[in-house]
């Protein structure tokens, strides 16, 4: 079959291409830009990509009109409120408006479990994505889920963090909303299962776990696998905005993310029936068990994709790769070019396991400190850490910033930040070779918005000083300890 996959580059995306791959379809991957599926997947020699985006109709015709089936995989809560759901329902609109056009006899879109009454802002939004997508006339397959358990999704990671770094927990009422837990690998079988199955044409199911949990049982059941010991009191003065306040300060998640999460976390997300048992039989995973598979994967170093592969302002945002070429005009630099007399290999290894568990080498607590005013003012701050601590590739959050570029052959890293910052910067790290003389070159450039980005940029001149110099120093000396 050909198959349409949107979305190639997110989290499910990025795990259920291999998996088509392996049934022998012929995948056509739409993205936004190439070059950023180019750099993140070696399967991009065994498919067809295109470039569309979702919020221009125009852009959608390269689509190809003898496609079988096709995944819509394309949604974010990075957003906030009205923008959010106007984005969403533009994009499949647009996306509705475009696959018509071509013999396409099934859409099979992954959403959110969307039975209560009275739904949030964005369960709302996604609800309205499924009548956008039926009134395409396509059979559409419509897999609603509750929150996903696996290595790299947002909601493993803040049970995890939450469970991790508390040992004592106040908590908002949400905490005793039920819920109905599912695995990644759950989720990937019953995308793979309704595939060209005819009982799910024009379908729409729950799917879940077999347990039903409440938020503070699943933050029980985290801490009973990794041998904590954790106390929840539950409080009701707790409002939405405190709690994702909380919520941004203590996990990975940016505020706009956190509020999100938290306006969804009021509604029941639990299956109605199991009617897909009857399409795809299967017996899920339970929610220890799909916890034990996820620390499995984080220890092993591969975690195959991650929520943070999301851009930070939303998958319907700008292209980032055009961040690329670091501009030369109205812009500021600090440079810092280090000598060296080790081997390059070695010094541009230290460079690549930089962010993350590594850390950066010097005054490690004055680059969380900035992470932890980032987080204070309703940014990223570096709790997102890195997807691998043995690979990097373009599209992966390292902290708080973004990778641009990730070349071990020229041994170039190219960092953009996402941090809250009055202008855009940028931070290159390369070795080069001059007169042979081995250098390190550490190059921070910042393009100030106004007066108050100029401010900015000189009030941190001294830190810069300091910082900048020594971390090159480590970079080119840190040698890693290696347990036997």
């Amino acid at each position: 079959m050909k198959i349409l996959l949107t979305g190639a580059n997110g989290y499910i995306g990025t795990r259920l291409l291999p998996l088509l791959l392996e049934q022998e379809h012929e995948i056509i991957c739409m993205v936004r830009d190439k070059r950023r599926f180019a750099a993140q997947s070696n399967l991009s020699k065994q498919v067809t990509i295109i470039e569309g985006d979702l919020l221009n109709l125009e852009s959608l015709t390269a689509i190809p009109s003898d496609i079988d089936a096709t995944y819509y995989l394309v949604h974010s809560m990075s957003s906030s409120g009205s923008e959010f759901g106007e984005m969403e329902r533009k994009s499949s609109s647009n996306f509705s408006s475009a696959i018509k056009k071509t013999n396409c006899k099934q859409i099979i879109y992954l959403t959110g479990i969307a039975n209560d009454e009275h739904l949030s802002e964005h369960l709302g939004s996604r609800l309205a994505v499924e009548e956008e997508l039926k009134s395409s006339g396509i059979a559409c397959t419509i897999l609603r889920a509750a929150i996903i358990i696996g290595s790299g999704s947002a909601s493993f990671e803040i049970i995890r963090d939450l469970t991790e770094k508390i040992p004592f927990m106040i908590t908002p009422k949400w905490v005793k909303t039920k819920c109905q837990p599912i695995g990644i690998r759950d989720v990937l079988a019953y995308l793979i299962g309704v595939l060209h199955n005819k009982k799910s044409f024009n379908q729409t199911f729950d799917i879940g776990g077999p347990d039903i949990l409440t938020y503070r049982e699943m933050m029980i059941g985290y801490a009973k696998e990794r041998g904590l010991k954790r106390w929840i009191v539950t409080v009701p003065v707790l409002t939405p905005r405190l709690s994702s306040l909380w919520l941004n300060l203590i996990t990975p998640v940016p505020y706009s993310l956190a509020r999100s999460l938290v306006e969804s976390m009021k509604n029941e997300v639990v299956c109605q029936d199991n009617r897909i048992h009857d399409v795809v039989p299967r017996k899920c995973l339970t929610y220890a068990a799909s916890l034990h598979l996820a620390f499995e994967k984080i220890d092993q170093n591969s975690i195959v994709s991650s929520w943070k592969d999301a851009l930070n302002r939303g998958y319907l945002q700008s292209n980032f790769m055009d961040q690329i070429k670091v501009p030369q005009n109205g812009t500021l630099e600090y440079k810092v070019k280090m000598p060296f007399e080790r081997k390059a290999e070695e010094v541009f290894e230290n460079i690549w396991s930089i962010g993350g568990n590594r850390g950066w080498y010097y005054m490690d607590w004055l680059w969380h400190f900035r992470g932890f005013l980032d987080k204070m003012f309703g940014g990223v701050g570096t709790r997102r850490g890195r997807t691998s601590n043995t690979d990097i590739q373009a599209g992966d959050v390292l902290d708080f910033w973004r990778v641009l570029l990730a070349d071990k052959k020229s041994k170039r890293l190219l960092l953009y930040a996402e941090m809250k910052v009055p202008g855009e910067a940028w931070l290159e790290l390369k070795l080069i070779d001059f007169h042979g003389q081995a250098f390190l070159s550490q190059i921070a450039t910042f393009r100030p918005k106004g007066l108050w980005g100029r401010m900015y940029w000189y009030a941190m001149w001294p830190f810069h000083i300091v910082l900048f110099k020594g971390m090159a120093k480590q970079i080119t000396t840190y040698k890693p300890v290696i347990n036997n």
